[in-house]
């Protein structure tokens, strides 16, 4: 079960306008790239659209593998919740999503069908952006491997999902938020992040023009 992703033709219009293109990235170096995997984890999975989107992640991170970029899978961290935080959620369903990446091994929380290579990137996140500074390891990783390029996808995505996307922006990456590899409670809820996204913080590109452009790029 995939979304019935879009941005709306006048969008699209805009940034012609603007730009004198319809996407932003029109080149990727493979090895200045990586996919952010974001939340893909047993919590998440009765969300329909979560298990729809597993085989456009591993078509992507398989092709990003091959052409030497970087695939880095987050998931939320254990940490204790702040005082705002438990007032905001209540003390119930603060606990709840403290816990939602569960217990183990890293490579062990993730949704089982998913296939982590031997040199991908694993990392918590204790904010709902995996790039906001001093809340995961994730930005040290790739400035090591001199990424400059972040594809984005998993879900929520219009909570961590967006929030990695818009902070990758503000930290000077150029982002790409995979249109039929995220996944949301509903159709209006993707649709609000990718027309947000596109309009102010970097692209939006399917699964297979992101493919395209990585062997293009070799």
């Amino acid at each position: 079960m995939l979304h019935d992703w879009r941005i709306e033709p006048r969008e699209y219009e805009r940034q012609e306008a603007r730009r004198g293109r319809r996407h932003a990235f029109e080149m990727l170096e493979p090895h200045r790239t990586a996919l952010v995997v974001v939340d893909m984890v047993p919590f998440f999975a009765d969300i329909p659209y979560v298990r729809g989107i597993m085989p456009n992640i591993q078509r992507l991170a398989s092709t990003v593998r091959a052409t030497g970029g970087v695939v880095a899978w987050v998931l939320p961290s254990a940490d204790e919740p702040s005082p705002a935080r438990i007032e905001f959620l209540g003390p119930t369903v603060a606990e709840t999503y403290r816990a939602s990446g569960g217990p183990g091994e890293l490579r062990d929380r993730l949704l089982p069908e998913l296939q982590i290579g031997p040199d991908d990137v694993l990392v918590e996140k204790s904010a709902a952006s995996a790039f906001f500074p001093g809340r995961c390891e994730l930005p040290a990783h790739l400035e090591q491997r001199k990424v400059d390029t972040v594809m984005v996808a998993g879900t929520v995505a219009n909570v961590c999902c967006e929030s990695t996307a818009r902070d990758a922006s503000v930290l000077g990456y150029r982002v790409i938020m995979v249109a039929d590899a995220n996944a949301a409670v509903r159709d209006q809820d993707l649709n609000a992040t990718l027309h947000t996204i596109y309009r102010s913080f970097g692209d939006v590109r399917t699964t297979d023009e992101l493919i395209e452009l990585l062997a293009s790029g070799e």
